[in-house]
């Protein structure tokens, strides 16, 4: 039944935001030195034309959304003209209803068909855009329309995610695992979430492929821009206790040693976790076994401190069917970059997977749907990052807080890009800065996420499109 409080949305622009990191960061075969984030604002409206609008924000990061050998520029173009597609599909689309509502439809039925018909494209690339692709441009919209909600009913977004304005449960986007004791009837995502969702969460650091650890690798074309380059002035500038290591995935014996040269720095600055990221390049969950038996033969230390296993094997699950139970039985193992939705997650528990890394880059309606799936059937969860900065860190460090993770949120727009954020930075010190290991959203407040806009001094370029 429809409910008083659904909307639809009337109109959208888009804007596009340069950023440039201070030192590179390795995804895979490619490096990131900028990043464009698409910066989306989306009005909504009533039954009685009351409106109001909400904003969203994610990096189009093209390394990690469409790893590929084919040139950059391209790809990143690509991007940005799906985006501008997205402008104009979302202000047309009729459902009216929450934003969850809204969202779901939205990717079930328009995202569909705009990612083929880019792919149609005479002008398209040899490779298709991946479907990860179309998800990270729908999700600054997507962001948006959870936003303006909340900024219409003047609540905290995660304040109506209950029956009292969803129209439809969970059973109407979700479907249990056959057998499974587990029922979506009459629940919702307010029934997922954390009861008292903390203010500060402990804060991880990436180590990317190409971070510095030690003295010796110092070459002298560091920035020198008051931030720490070395792995351990890192710990000691912001208190850390969780390292998340970047590895390549296809050379064991790097591996190997990154992962105990980076434990012996944990060990000796007294850190509490690592998690080891292998970079979806293994194939075979041997590789990943043997690492991981050694480590715990030779370091058991440093074993031990591994709190969990990240994706280490091929984005497309579908494709790639690997059963890796042999590696959960060892360490929890958790889907990222194959994690695109509920579907793919209870595909992934059926393989061995036991946890998910949830993105607010994949949409809002997306994470919290799965969440809701992943916990209904006793998977944990993480947040992970997509170096967000700016309006883009909000959102994300919220939902770490609101779902409940294993340990914390992974943020490091502050190693990669902290200037970016300055004008955020002063409104919300706490979640652009990790202080004693953790980040603090003590200041978010007010409607929608709580992003106190009003007082954010920063100076929008004119917007790529605007509809209608």
């Amino acid at each position: 039944m429809p409910k008083p409080t659904d909307v639809r949305v009337v109109g959208a622009a888009l804007f596009f935001l340069p950023v440039q990191t201070r030192v590179p960061l390795k995804f895979g075969p490619e490096t990131l030195t900028t990043v464009t984030c698409a910066r989306v604002r989306l009005t909504v409206t009533d039954g009685h034309g009351r409106t109001a609008e909400g904003w969203g924000e994610t990096p189009l990061s093209v390394q990690w959304v469409w790893p590929s050998r084919q040139p950059y520029e391209p790809r990143h173009r690509q991007l940005k003209d799906l985006c501008a597609q997205l402008t104009a599909a979302w202000a047309s689309f009729a459902v009216q209803g929450h934003p969850i509502e809204i969202g779901h439809d939205f990717q079930e039925q328009r995202l569909p068909e705009l990612w083929q018909a880019v792919n149609r494209q005479p002008e398209r690339l040899a490779e298709p855009m991946p479907w990860l692709a179309a998800l990270v441009c729908c999700s600054a919209f997507d962001l948006a329309l959870h936003d303006a909600y909340g900024q219409w009913l003047g609540k905290p977004v995660y304040e109506t995610y209950g029956a009292e304005f969803l129209s439809r449960d969970l059973a109407a986007f979700l479907t249990p695992t056959p057998g499974s004791p587990c029922s979506f009837q009459g629940r919702y995502p307010a029934d997922f979430l954390v009861a008292a969702p903390p203010t500060r969460l402990r804060a991880w650091h990436l180590v990317g492929g190409l971070d510095l650890l030690d003295d010796h690798e110092l070459t002298g074309t560091e920035p020198h821009d008051g931030y720490p380059v070395l792995l351990a002035d890192w710990i000691r500038h912001d208190g850390l206790k969780c390292l998340k290591v970047k590895l390549r995935g296809n050379d064991a014996a790097w591996d190997y040693r990154r992962l105990v040269r980076v434990g012996e720095i944990a060990v000796a600055h007294d850190l509490e976790w690592l998690s080891a990221d292998f970079n979806c390049t293994v194939t075979d969950p041997t590789y990943v076994n043997e690492i991981l038996d050694r480590l715990r033969d030779e370091q058991p230390r440093i074993f031990g401190m591994i709190l969990y296993v990240e994706q280490p094997f091929p984005y497309e699950l579908e494709q790639h069917r690997i059963d890796v139970h042999s590696v959960s039985a060892r360490k929890p193992l958790f889907l990222d970059e194959s994690a695109h939705d509920w579907r793919l997650v209870k595909l992934g528990r059926e393989l061995g997977w036991t946890g998910v890394a949830l993105k607010t880059c994949k949409t809002q309606t997306g994470a919290l749907l799965s969440a809701c799936w992943a916990k209904a059937h006793g998977m944990t969860l993480m947040v992970q990052d997509l170096t967000n900065p700016m309006l883009a860190q909000i959102p994300h460090v919220q939902l770490a807080a609101q779902v409940g993770t294993i340990m914390g949120v992974e943020t490091n727009g502050m190693q990669f890009y902290p200037e970016a954020s300055a004008p955020e930075a002063r409104v919300h010190p706490g979640l652009y800065q990790r202080r004693q290991g953790v980040v603090d959203l003590s200041t978010v407040s007010g409607p929608g996420f709580g992003y106190r806009l009003s007082q954010i001094q920063r100076e929008l370029p004119a917007p790529a499109i605007v509809f209608p």
